[in-house]
């Protein structure tokens, strides 16, 4: 409970109240933490009296001629559920000192039960994150595994709505991050469950209490914005399907192959809308790249050609639409689609053609796009 870590942020944070020399002891009398590095590791008999005890110890300069490894000032316990976990140390005049005492006390006693509590959370955390692993995987609902489950409060019962947020890079504080995202998230239902995923990527598992499709992207565009607000990051979020409990790695797995495909569009994605992106997500990379090689090779060192040919593709086909967008007459995009076909050999006005130099922009798209 008393780590030597947390020892050394309590005389940190005390120093801040205090200009006196402080030492943190364990219950063996041992001086785990010091303002004077001296100390460090010394047998303090006052500070084991005041364990023994369990009340404050003032030491006198008398006191310090006898009792091993002491000074003059004041060892109050430190107390923990009812019971002493160590001992806080103060040099100086006791009298002077005395008044800071409580004080010093009680700032000690609440940072350990913050440290406890975070601890707790974060066992819990990695505890609920090793359990939705092999809900996902896991084929077969052992009596083991209901009683994890049961020990965690994890409802398997209900429908849940798979949901994967990625970020450009990984939060430095990851603990509080999920928090943050709980809060913003809001957990309409007490079922609803939060994980970290991997480097900078969250899975959402709430419960489908029947929140409409336009709901629920409204929600995840305000999580959007809040994470852009607060740490200033990329966010990428793909949504799954509607399962059932049993079904809950299928869900997961739709999930992350919208996030796949939110990489390209930098939206909010929902696999239930995809089309041609779940084919295109089977492919290869080195098939996707010998189709770059073999339909737009000659385009790939022509960057005005190749972001004309984008353009053209975003604008809808549309000759007026594309020129406008480019800030080019008509004439010099008519010039430009036909140096694009005399490179490639593909014409534009035929739709195979077409599909082919689409196709080639999107996985070319990936390369070009941060993972």
């Amino acid at each position: 409970m008393l780590s030597t870590i947390l020892a050394h942020k309590i005389i940190d944070e005390a120093k801040k109240l205090i200009d006196k020399d402080l030492i943190i002891v364990k219950t063996d009398g041992k001086i785990i933490a010091s303002s004077e590095e001296s100390r460090m590791g010394n047998f303090h008999e006052g500070a084991k009296i005041c364990v023994q005890e369990e009340s404050k110890i003032i030491i006198t300069d008398e006191d310090a001629l006898t009792l091993e490894g002491v000074r003059a000032g004041i060892n109050l316990p430190i107390m923990f559920h009812g019971k002493v976990i160590g001992v806080i140390g103060i040099t100086g005049e006791p009298n002077q000192i005395l008044p800071f005492g409580e004080l010093l006390r009680k700032m000690t006693e609440l940072l350990i039960s913050e440290s406890y509590f975070s601890e707790q959370i974060q066992l819990r955390m990695r505890m609920v994150e090793s359990f939705v692993l092999d809900w996902i995987q896991g084929n077969e609902w052992t009596a083991e595994f209901l009683e994890r489950a049961h020990v965690l409060k994890i409802d398997l019962t209900v429908k849940r709505w798979p949901i994967f947020i990625k970020v450009n890079q990984q939060p430095a504080m990851l603990f509080d991050s999920l928090r943050q995202l709980e809060l913003v998230w809001g957990q309409s239902s007490e079922k609803d469950m939060i994980v970290q995923w991997g480097d900078g990527r969250f899975l959402l598992l709430p419960e489908y209490q029947s929140v409409e499709k336009t709901e629920l992207y409204q929600k995840l565009k305000q999580v959007k914005s809040y994470l852009k607000q607060r740490w200033d990051l990329s966010v990428l979020i793909g949504v799954g399907q509607i399962v059932e409990g049993k079904e809950l790695g299928k869900g997961v797995s739709l999930a992350e192959k919208a996030l796949l495909v939110s990489k390209k569009s930098n939206s909010i994605v929902f696999e239930e809308d995809l089309r041609w992106e779940i084919c295109l997500q089977e492919v290869r990379n080195s098939t996707k790249d010998e189709f770059i090689k073999r339909v737009i090779q000659k385009l790939l060192d022509q960057e005005e050609l190749l972001i004309t040919l984008k353009a053209y593709f975003a604008n809808e086909l549309s000759i007026k639409k594309t020129a406008a967008f480019l800030h080019i007459h008509i004439n010099t995009l008519h010039y430009r689609i036909k140096k694009i076909e005399e490179n490639t050999q593909l014409d534009l006005k035929v739709v195979d053609d077409l599909f082919n130099l689409y196709l080639a922009l999107q996985f070319l798209d990936e390369y070009t796009k941060d993972d």
